[in-house]
């Protein structure tokens, strides 16, 4: 199984984003998927979670300009980030446990002031 990211590119401050993840094959539909970004000199850290039954999990920093969501039948994840700052600026990954852990490549995000 194969994880694409797409969507990331260069974006001014106060602007919006949106990641698409895309599996190359059906997964389960009790398989968990995230998204998780790394940041220049920072470990990589989670940005949100949608767990099997739909509930969702945000990190810390998130404070509601970050949405996640998985479209099931197109075995697909996407991100919108809104508001963005350059402390957004990272490499963003896609993520998905079924029940073994799968990453995509990341695609890098970056927000200029």
């Amino acid at each position: 199984l194969q994880l694409v990211e797409s969507g990331g590119g260069l974006v001014q401050a106060r602007g919006s984003l949106s990641l698409s993840c895309v599996a190359s094959r059906r997964i389960s539909r009790v398989a968990a998927m995230a998204w998780y970004r790394q940041a220049p000199g920072k470990q990589r850290e989670e940005v949100a979670r949608v767990f099997y039954n739909g509930r969702i999990r945000h990190g810390d920093f998130v404070r509601g300009r970050f949405t996640i969501d998985r479209d099931k039948d197109k075995n697909t994840l996407t991100l919108q980030i809104n508001n963005m700052t350059p402390e957004n600026t990272a490499v963003y990954y896609c993520y998905l446990a079924d029940p073994e852990d799968f990453w995509g490549q990341g695609t890098q995000v970056t927000v200029s002031a």
